[in-house]
Formats: structure tokens, C-alpha cells, sequence
């Protein structure tokens, strides 16, 4: 039996590292988790990586975007980008699917000219027929795109956008154009006039807010000027007693 076979106390002694018993998978996993409480109790004291972060979260609130950590910054970037680029596909996805079912209405049998809505309907869809026969493009696209810019219009208009009440002002102009072009010489100005007016009622939500007064903004003057005069005079030096002034002993400031 060699040295480190020796028995100790009546126990075999392990002569190397691998000899060791090994310590059961449950203490291993008791020992695992004691860790992983510990490293995060420690990571939320006053010095610790979760409180410091905790930290600069609340500052943030309250501070500059140049004062803000660069992990914030780069965290508000990344979900910005990720939700303009979610909302620009389902914007895709909706605007595709509008136009395709738009274009599945004919251009020109869907309205016969009765009614209110047929006299203004009814002149736009045989003008943009007539006109789609010049043109690489079919007349169902064509009425789909004047209906889509004149919802958009009036919906953007609603919440002030201001590209969008553009939109819907070019898109009356337009339609009354087209109305004016296409209605039957008999009653041309009535259906434009009818038209002029419904569009104005529509143009009671497009345009909601809008005013044309000027907007005056009266802010307190972040400088205020206090004119004061200051002069600037230069006392002479006291002459020292028993200095000899003159012939007449008299100060040169009282002759």
C-alpha cells in the first residue's frame, strides 16, 4: 500500500482529485440557486449593475436627451425603428388590400345617376372613364385612387394634419371639375353647385380647427434691459501734509 493509500481514521484517502466523491445533483442545484440569489441580491444594492441601471432609468425621466445613458438611447432608437417599421408594413398591407377591393367596383355601372349621391357619383365615373381610354391604366384604378385620396383627406383632415386637408381641398376642386365636365348640359350647374355644397358640409370634420385669424404667441422677454447711467470721474491723489504748492502756499484746486 502506497502513502496516499494510507487509511485515515478508518477511511480510504483518495490519492488524487478524481477520486473525490462527487456531491449529489441536488445539492448541486440547492448550490446553483443560493448562487443566483445571492448574485442578485448583490446586483440591487446601492453600488450593483440592476440598481445603478434603476438609477438611470429615473433620471431619465427628468434629463436632457443628451443627458440620458447611451443603453436608453440606444433601447428608445431600436423600438422606435422597429415600430415604424411594423406600422409601415401593416400600412402597406391595409392600403394594398383597400385599393384591390376598390378596384373590384366597375367604374361605371355601379351608379346610374339617381339620387343625391348618383348625381355626384355617376359624372366622376364616366369622367374617369372616358378619360382612362387615353391612358395605360383602367378606369377601376382610377376611381379607386379618387375615392382613397378623398378618405384619406377627410380623415387626416379630421386630426389636423395638414398635408392631408391640402389633399382634400385639391380633391373637391377636382371633383367638382370632373362633375362640371361629365353632368348633362341641362343640369351641369345644379349637380356642381349640390356637389359644392355637400362637399363643404364634408369639409365641416376635414378642416375642424382651422382659422384664419393669425396666431399671436405673447412670451415675457427672456432679457430685460435696466438702462442706468454710470460716471466715471477720476479723483486726484491727496497731496501729504507740509508739501510746498506754490509761491502762494495756496492747493492748485482752490486758486
Amino acid at each position: 500500500m502506497s502513502h496516499n493509500d494510507r487509511q485515515m481514521n478508518g477511511q480510504h484517502r483518495p490519492n488524487n482529485i478524481l477520486d473525490q466523491f462527487e456531491l449529489p445533483p441536488a445539492r448541486k442545484g440547492k448550490q446553483r440557486l443560493a448562487r443566483l440569489r445571492t448574485a442578485w441580491r448583490k446586483s440591487w444594492e446601492e453600488s450593483g449593475f440592476l440598481h445603478q441601471r434603476w438609477e438611470e432609468v429615473g433620471q431619465a425621466r427628468h434629463a436632457s436627451w443628451h443627458e440620458v445613458a447611451n443603453w436608453i438611447k440606444t433601447a428608445a432608437l431600436f423600438g422606435g425603428l422597429s415600430l415604424i417599421v411594423l406600422m409601415l408594413d401593416a400600412a402597406g398591407d391595409i392600403t394594398s388590400a383597400a385599393l384591390k377591393g376598390l378596384s373590384n367596383v366597375p367604374a361605371t355601372s355601379a351608379s346610374d345617376g339617381s339620387g343625391l349621391w348618383g348625381m355626384v357619383d355617376h359624372p366622376v365615373r364616366v369622367f374617369l372613364a372616358d378619360q382612362a381610354a387615353h391612358l395605360a391604366v383602367a378606369p377601376a384604378a382610377l376611381y379607386a385612387f379618387w375615392q382613397l385620396t378623398g378618405l384619406l383627406g377627410l380623415v387626416g383632415g379630421f386630426f389636423g394634419n395638414a398635408g392631408a386637408r391640402i389633399a382634400w381641398v385639391l380633391f373637391g376642386i377636382g371633383s367638382l371639375a370632373m362633375i362640371w365636365s361629365a353632368a348633362p348640359a341641362g343640369g351641369r350647374a345644379a349637380a356642381t353647385g349640390l356637389a359644392a355644397l355637400m362637399w363643404a358640409l364634408a369639409s365641416i370634420f376635414a378642416l375642424r380647427g382651422l382659422t384664419l385669424r393669425p396666431i399671436v404667441h405673447n412670451h415675457p422677454p427672456q432679457y430685460q434691459f435696466s438702462p442706468a447711467l454710470h460716471l466715471h470721474a477720476t479723483i486726484p491723489a491727496p497731496t501729504p501734509a507740509g508739501d510746498d504748492y506754490g509761491p502762494d502756499n495756496v492747493h492748485p484746486l482752490q486758486r
